[in-house]
C-alpha cells in the first residue's frame, strides 16, 4: 500500500537527480509505487491547474467543484491528464529537483498535450489537426465549412461518442453561431452541412480512411438493447425517470445557448436580441412537445419586463 515514505523517497530522489534513473532501473513493483508516489504529487496540481478551469470553460461547474463531482467521461479525461504527468516526471526527471510541485507545475502543459497527441496518433488520427489546401479548395474556401472539416479531424480523434450519435450536432451548431454569426442552425442543417464537408473528405479515399474512417473505428459505440427472437422490439430500459431525462436535456442546451450567447456578445451584438434569438430557436427546437413550456418560452419573451429578467440573468452568469 502507498503511505508518506513512498512520496518522501520521490521527493528525496528528485532533489538527488535520481528519480528519472530509478524508475527506469526498478523492478515492476517498485516502479508501481514510484508511480503511486508521483500521482500522489501531481493529481492536485492537474485537477487545479488544467481540470478545474477546463470544466468552468465547458460550463460544467458540478465538475469543477472536485472529483467527486467529475462526469464519467470528465473523471477518464482527468485520469489521462494525471497519468500523462506521471510518465513525464519518471522520464524526464533527470537533474536535481528541489521543488517537485514547482517542477511538475511547469511540466504539465507539455506532458498532457504530448499524450494528447500520442493517443491521436497511435489511432491515426491527426495530432494536430489542420484544413489542408485541397480540402479548403474542394468547399469554395467557404469559412464554416473548412472550420467544420477541422471539428470533424479534431471529433474523430475523440475516443467517445456523441451519445448514441456519431457527431456532436447541437455542440457544432453553437459553433456554427459563432463562427457565423447566424441563428443557431438546426440538427437537419449541421447534419447536411457535416455530410457535404465528408463527401470533399472521401475525394481523397487513401487519406480519408487514414485520418477519418480509421479513428472513428476506434470510438466506443453505446450498448443498445437486443429485440426479443420473434416478438417485437422490448421498450428501452430506463435508468432514470423521464423528469430526468428532460433537465438533463434543457442542461445540455443551456450549456449551448450560454456559449453561443457569450460569443455574440463578445463581438458587440445587442444583449436583448441576442439571447431572444438563442433561447427561442434553441429551447422552442427542443422538441419536447410539451406545449405548455412552449407557451410559457413564447409569452416570457413577448413580454418586456420578463425578457429583461431573463437577459439580467444571463449576463450574471456570464459575469457580464
Amino acid at each position: 500500500m502507498l503511505d508518506s515514505t513512498d512520496v518522501a523517497g520521490v521527493r528525496r530522489l528528485a532533489r538527488d537527480g535520481l528519480l528519472a534513473g530509478s524508475a527506469a532501473a526498478a523492478p515492476p513493483g517498485v516502479r508501481a509505487r514510484l508511480r503511486g508516489a508521483v500521482y500522489s504529487v501531481a493529481w492536485p496540481l492537474v485537477f487545479t491547474r488544467i481540470t478545474k478551469p477546463l470544466e468552468r470553460r465547458r460550463r460544467h461547474p458540478d465538475c469543477a467543484r472536485g472529483l467527486e463531482w467529475l462526469r464519467p467521461d470528465c473523471l477518464d479525461r482527468f485520469h489521462d491528464d494525471v497519468e500523462a504527468v506521471v510518465e513525464h516526471a519518471l522520464r524526464r526527471a533527470t537533474g536535481p529537483i528541489e521543488n517537485l510541485e514547482g517542477w511538475l507545475a511547469t511540466r504539465l502543459s507539455p506532458a498532457t498535450v504530448d499524450a494528447h497527441r500520442r493517443r491521436r496518433g497511435e489511432i491515426g488520427a491527426l495530432q494536430r489537426p489542420r484544413l489542408p489546401s485541397w480540402l479548403g479548395d474542394a468547399l469554395f474556401g467557404d469559412t464554416w465549412l473548412c472550420d467544420l472539416a477541422v471539428q470533424i479531424l479534431t471529433w474523430a480523434g475523440v475516443p467517445t461518442a456523441a451519445g448514441a450519435e456519431l457527431w456532436p450536432l447541437d455542440a457544432w451548431a453553437a459553433r456554427r453561431a459563432e463562427v457565423t454569426g447566424e441563428p443557431v442552425a438546426d440538427r437537419d442543417t449541421i447534419d447536411r452541412e457535416v455530410r457535404k464537408v465528408l463527401t470533399a473528405m472521401r475525394s481523397r479515399p487513401k487519406w480519408y480512411d487514414e485520418h477519418v474512417e480509421r479513428p472513428l473505428g476506434h470510438k466506443r459505440a453505446p450498448v443498445a438493447p437486443m429485440p426479443a427472437d420473434n416478438a417485437a422490439e422490448p421498450p428501452a430500459l430506463e435508468l432514470v425517470g423521464r423528469d430526468e431525462i428532460e433537465d438533463a436535456q434543457l442542461a445540455r442546451l443551456a450549456e449551448e445557448a450560454l456559449a453561443a450567447i457569450d460569443s455574440r456578445l463578445a463581438r458587440g451584438d445587442p444583449a436583448e436580441e441576442v439571447v431572444a434569438v438563442v433561447i427561442r430557436t434553441l429551447f422552442g427546437a427542443a422538441g419536447s412537445g410539451d406545449s405548455a413550456r412552449d407557451d410559457w418560452l413564447a409569452a416570457a419573451l413577448a413580454d418586456r419586463e420578463r425578457l429583461d429578467g431573463i437577459v439580467a440573468t444571463v449576463l450574471a452568469i456570464l459575469g457580464r
